[in-house]
């Protein structure tokens, strides 16, 4: 842990050092026998350095797992999974059945749930990574599975009151090739009890809801 905080820090101070600029004149004359250069470089610093104290606060704050991350560890452990799905807003949902294995990966800054199941009649499996930014308070969500080739990927936070997280994010609409704008609320139910719903807004109609995820700890 010391040896990859101490590179962070080097790699920072590089980072600045890189910013300063460099006014640089080149005289060069020529003589029988020699080539003689000189250079003249006039060096100005384009902002105040932070100092290492400083640095070695701002790292460490951002690499140490917190609260939120402590709330996600919470979760690891196998859970049942019911999705229900609707194609459109007046239909009748499709109900399918998954479990999920949760754990901290990355020392505990990372969360992965790893689903395996069916749908719609097919043999089916998804990976969710979730993130929580100390320096920008979001979480980050990211999902893959076999039933496509993209990954959706969202931004929210955590609403203390309602213990949800609210997510809003993007994908690809695989039919139209267009970006899909959705909606994802992240529910703390209980101790035993998650809950995922996803609301989408496909061909400019009205908000609807299009998933429903339920996981109970087993």
């Amino acid at each position: 842990m010391k040896n990859v905080f101490l590179t962070a820090c080097v790699l920072s101070v590089c980072f600045t050092s890189c910013k300063k600029e460099e006014k640089t004149t080149l005289t060069t004359t020529t003589t029988d026998t020699t080539l003689v250069t000189t250079s003249e470089v006039d060096t100005t610093t384009a902002g105040e350095t932070m100092d290492s104290a400083a640095m070695d606060r701002a790292w460490k704050d951002y690499m140490t797992p917190g609260e939120q991350h402590k709330m996600l560890a919470d979760e690891t452990g196998t859970w049942d999974v019911t999705l229900k799905f609707w194609m459109a807003a007046d239909a009748e949902p499709q109900t399918d059945k998954a479990t999920a294995e949760a754990k901290m990966i990355m020392g505990g800054r990372y969360q992965e749930v790893n689903y395996k199941g069916t749908m719609m009649g097919m043999p089916w499996e998804g990976k969710n990574t979730i993130a929580f930014n100390n320096k920008s308070g979001m979480f980050t969500s990211t999902f893959i599975d076999n039933s496509g080739t993209g990954m959706m990927v969202a931004t929210g936070t955590y609403d203390e009151p309602l213990k949800a997280v609210n997510y809003r994010g993007e994908t690809l609409d695989p039919v139209t090739g267009k970006t899909l704008k959705y909606r994802e609320v992240y529910t703390i139910v209980d101790a035993k009890t998650r809950k995922m719903e996803m609301f989408d807004t496909k061909g400019g109609k009205p908000e609807y809801k299009s998933m429903e995820i339920v996981m109970t700890r087993k």
